[in-house]
């Protein structure tokens, strides 16, 4: 875990601890997998091996492997969107002091105990 003391905020603008390029967008097998697929397809002189795998794909989906018909229309049209269903129930901290118990001065003592406890955790790893 970081020292809170030595902790600084970014400097607005350009800041030497930011990576301002990101991540690569490419690897070593997506350069390679990329070449070998635009080559001619020996056994088919006038098609890459890429347009190919795409006939032998679209051939698939003809023939009812839906799987296949799946990977035409997610390479198509993209992938469906996923929703997520959240139910989130706000509870103010005052009624939970009050179900266990506590004060809100003792609830308040409580949390500050337990947000040590878990930062002493988090340091020890």
């Amino acid at each position: 875990m970081a020292n809170l003391k030595t902790l600084k905020p970014f400097k607005k603008g350009v800041d030497e601890r930011r990576n301002s390029a990101g991540r690569p967008r490419l690897t070593k097998l997506t350069d390679a997998l990329r070449q070998q697929i635009s080559e001619t397809n020996p056994n088919a002189d006038d098609q890459t091996i890429a347009e190919t795998i795409a006939n032998t794909l679209i051939q698939l989906a003809l023939s009812g492997d839906v799987q296949a018909i799946k990977e035409v229309f997610d390479r198509c049209e993209g992938k469906p969107k996923q929703s997520l269903d959240l139910d989130v129930s706000v509870q103010d901290w005052r009624s939970i002091a009050s179900d266990s118990g506590l004060s809100e001065e003792e609830f308040i003592n409580e949390s500050k105990l337990y947000v040590a406890e878990l930062e002493a955790s988090l340091i020890r790893e």
